[in-house]
């Protein structure tokens, strides 16, 4: 059961000015297509060809490097396109509580996230995550995630930005920072609060 490629849940040009409609079709059409396309070679064959992603990187540690990489790209950006879209909507109910619980505001969370994008070295990812009931954030290099076996922080992911230069640069340039600040204009809160509430 080959893996495949979701159409993108709105038109590229959507999240404008935030992220250009340029950045969106090369990311998700070239970019996410290269990681099913690998990923669906890497695992032709094995055990790994007729299980789910999540299962697959549940146990990372068990495959190759190809694996690794491409399932976790498959993963994350199949994750990110869903967190995104501009509707204008803030966190809400039990989310907005465990926000508030965890790091004090809204304000203080988008901070602590831009702060591990900012500093994650080279290619990688900022995440929010329910570990253990509680939200935690982190970040993992390339296209590593909370969900892998190998993971320093481990639990499910209910946010993840994408800070490989591929998701910023035509717009932004090297201004990583500014992208993560721009970012959160569009992030899609009611998504994210259903994310919260399956991972509890």
């Amino acid at each position: 059961m080959a893996f495949t490629l979701a159409p993108l849940p709105y038109a590229f040009d959507a999240l404008e000015p935030h992220i250009d409609a340029a950045t969106m079709q090369i990311h998700h059409d070239r970019h996410h297509q290269a990681y099913v396309d690998n990923l669906n070679k890497a695992v032709a064959g094995t055990d790994a060809e007729n299980m789910s992603v999540e299962e697959i990187l549940a146990n990372i540690s068990k495959y190759p490097a190809a694996v690794r990489n491409n399932g976790g790209g498959h993963y994350n950006h199949t994750m990110f396109w869903e967190i995104l879209g501009n509707n204008g909507s803030k966190p809400s109910g039990k989310l907005a509580d465990a926000i508030n619980e965890a790091f004090g505001s809204l304000d203080a969370l988008i901070e602590k996230m831009n702060t591990a994008g900012t500093t994650r070295f080279g290619s990688g990812w900022a995440w929010l995550t329910v570990t253990d009931g509680k939200l935690v954030v982190s970040s993992t290099a390339n296209q590593d995630n909370p969900l892998m076996d190998v993971a320093e922080v481990k639990g499910t992911p209910i946010i993840g930005i994408d800070v490989w230069e591929h998701a910023y640069y035509l717009k932004y340039q090297n201004k990583r920072p500014d992208y993560l600040k721009a970012i959160w204009n569009v992030i899609n809160w009611d998504v994210v609060g259903a994310r919260y509430m399956a991972a509890l």
